[in-house]
């Protein structure tokens, strides 16, 4: 098994890595990494309806979509992160999450922490997550992460993940609010994130009977670089790849209520539809066809309808509260 060492904490390379050796690699391997304030969301899910938006988009918090399915996530740099990929031999299950988190509970256990693997994902302290898990198959390696809240800010994770169920209805997997806590708190002997994250490679190593250490190539980190830039960084797979979706959302102006429904195909707005008591129809009309085939997001938003002169929809509505209003 390659043990690899990884030091970054830029969330983009850290999920691109994990996709690379999954990939290009014919080793197991393993993997410690920590990420920057992030939210990472399951491949199946609609991102946008896992997110606080506005709570998002003032704290600069990234967004990325990982390769394995399962719920969202907020990362900080008190929370660290796990990774195994496996080969499995046709006689083994491909997706077996007791193997990868069973290691994990041990060193919980040993540090003088009753967790426990709970359901089929999790690891919990009295009845409180601190860890979930998902797994991806790519021919006949097993890609399993998992998070461990070691002293998150709780209530930036709260924040960040706060969405309003009533904005969204799509058929993507949604995330299961669990009660959480920090691992640090149930430590008998305080221990920092980066002594927790020796620990458990302590463990893996001696569990392991032939692991050798890694350090990623000028030609593994280029790779793994092109990869953050074709796919990672993309509004496409971060946004575009949710399922499709419809949003309803009612705002008021004035002495006017205006009600807005949306259907969003591969993050691409299919129809919009608006209704407004007091503006002429013909300038809502407008507006909505503009926004026919553009991506739903902020920037081809405000391209889109940027130039529209003397519509008296906009003006009733400024770009930038009615763009807000879309989300």
């Amino acid at each position: 098994m390659l043990c690899i060492q990884n030091n970054s904490t830029d969330p983009y390379f850290n999920l691109a890595a994990e996709e690379y050796l999954l990939r290009n690699f014919k080793e197991n391997c393993f993997m410690l990494w920590r990420n920057k304030p992030s939210i990472i969301v399951g491949k199946h899910q609609n991102a946008l309806a896992e997110i606080n938006y506005e709570y998002v988009k003032e704290n600069n918090i990234n967004v990325i979509r990982r390769l394995s399915g399962g719920g969202t996530v907020f990362h900080d740099l008190g929370n660290l992160n796990f990774t195994f990929i496996q080969n499995v031999n046709a006689n083994e299950n491909l997706v077996d999450f007791k193997k990868y988190i069973k290691p994990i509970v041990a060193v919980l256990n040993q540090l003088g922490i009753n967790a426990k693997h709970e359901g089929r994902n999790d690891i919990m302290i009295d009845g409180k997550k601190v860890s979930g898990n998902a797994e991806h198959v790519f021919k006949r390696r097993v890609l399993h992460h998992g998070t461990l809240l070691f002293s998150s800010v709780i209530s930036d994770l709260s924040k960040a993940l706060k969405v309003n169920p009533l904005k969204y209805q799509d058929k993507g997997v949604k995330s299961v609010k669990s009660r959480v806590t920090n691992i640090s708190e149930c430590l008998p002997n305080k221990i920092s994130v980066l002594e927790f994250q020796d620990k458990i490679l302590s463990y893996i190593k001696e569990s392991e009977p032939n692991i050798d250490n890694y350090i990623f190539s000028k030609t593994d980190i280029d790779q793994i670089n092109k990869l953050v830039k074709d796919k990672y960084l993309t509004w496409d797979w971060n946004y575009g790849y949710s399922p499709k979706y419809s949003f309803e959302k009612t705002i008021k102006i004035s002495h006017d209520k205006i009600e807005i429904q949306m259907n969003v195909e591969k993050g691409i707005i299919a129809d919009i539809t608006i209704k407004s008591d007091s503006i002429d129809k013909s300038d809502v009309s407008f507006v909505e066809q503009k926004l026919i085939g553009i991506n739903h997001e902020e920037h081809s938003i405000f391209k889109a309808l940027s130039d529209i002169p003397n519509n008296r929809f906009l003006k009733a509505l400024p770009l930038s509260k009615f763009i807000k209003s879309l989300f």
